[in-house]
């Protein structure tokens, strides 16, 4: 179909398109084939740059056969033009003077020159008309233009193939059966929902790691233990080179008051109350928890193991804290830990896409 096409079109439009594609196609995969060191490129591209160069040969014969047109048989002309003249000479004859006779009647100039002998001279043939040369470069130049234009508009419209690695997204496809707390009413905050508030795109930025990109991403809706899967307790994760972030909101009764409290009989130190948004909230720091699950035929575990330094602000689920809480963790299996100011940033541009836990 595309040869049919570029048939169909004059010789001054499709040569020097042939020409332009032909050396911008071979040109860039010469240049990526030395950039890849890549020997099939090589070769594609040499078999554009030679089909452009046998392009370029036709058309300079075609400009030098224009500008010096072969010599036309003019001679023939004069030749004829001598002869008819011998003819008119030799074909009038004398006649002697007698008496008068009546004048005969004036015949048509076709056959007084049939009875002398003259055939009509033959007119000239006119010559075919060439098309414009410079209208053709006008309509190439135009349609490079278009496909120029197209080129350049073409990925704002189309979708382009993009082979940069994306992030992780909160969502893997699967919808696992929630816990029937979660279809209580008002309906706790799902893993899946904490995950988009934590996923942010300027999340890393936050963390101050802006080059870096989450490789893992998760969320889960649990419950929280001993209490026969009748407290909610959703979570999300998002975890990248240098830190991971965690969010999770606890939908029991406990207070930030009593959680204070707790703390304190558990003998933890580094504790400090605070507000954030108006909430009543505590910056505390305890070590996570590290065990391996062995996936073989004997289906066992190891030891559970103290893990990495985490640094938390739990905050309560409603301004007047009437019970329920979340928490945001930050840390990093290096052991660094972020600043506080960090931390308590994140929390503030976190905090905000959880729903208030409503009066009940």
């Amino acid at each position: 179909m595309l040869g049919f096409l570029l048939r169909l079109l004059p010789f001054w439009v499709r040569e020097p398109l042939l020409i332009v594609v032909g050396s911008v196609l071979g040109v860039r995969i010469m240049y990526l084939a030395v950039h890849d060191h890549d020997r099939v490129a090589a070769g594609l591209g040499t078999v554009f740059l030679v089909f452009t160069a046998i392009r370029v040969h036709v058309v300079i014969r075609a400009l030098r056969a224009r500008r010096n047109p072969s010599p036309a048989g003019s001679g023939d002309a004069g030749g004829s033009a001598g002869g008819g003249a011998g003819l008119v000479a030799g074909g009038v004859v004398a006649q002697p003077q007698a008496q008068a006779q009546p004048q005969p009647q004036p015949q048509a100039p076709a056959q007084a020159q049939a009875q002398v002998g003259i055939l009509p001279r033959p007119s000239p043939a006119v010559p075919e008309k060439e098309p414009n040369a410079w209208g053709q470069a006008a309509a190439a130049l135009a349609l490079f233009g278009a496909l120029a234009v197209a080129l350049w508009a073409g990925p704002r419209f189309m979708p382009s193939e993009d082979n940069t690695p994306q992030p992780p997204s909160c969502s893997d496809g699967s919808h696992e059966e929630l816990p029937k707390v979660y279809q209580d009413t008002p309906r706790p905050v799902t893993g899946e929902e904490l995950c988009k508030v934590l996923n942010r795109a300027d999340l890393a930025a936050l963390l101050g790691t802006p080059g870096e990109t989450a490789s893992t991403v998760s969320s889960t809706n649990n419950t929280a233990p001993l209490t026969d899967e009748k407290v909610a307790q959703p979570e999300a994760s998002v975890t990248f080179d240098t830190y991971t972030v965690n969010v999770s909101a606890t939908y029991n009764e406990l207070t930030i008051d009593q959680y204070v409290q707790l703390m304190k009989f558990g003998e933890e130190t580094d504790v400090k109350r605070l507000k954030v948004l108006g909430r009543p909230a505590v910056l505390s720091s305890a070590h996570t928890m590290r065990f391996e699950i062995d996936l073989g035929s004997s289906g066992s575990g190891g030891p559970v193991e103290e893990g990495p330094l985490a640094r938390s602000v739990s905050v309560a689920l409603d301004r007047g804290d009437r019970g329920g809480y979340c928490d945001i963790s930050v840390w990093s299996t290096s052991g660094t830990l972020p600043n506080d100011s960090v931390l308590l940033e994140l929390v503030e541009k976190v905090l905000p896409g959880i729903p208030e836990r409503p009066a009940r």
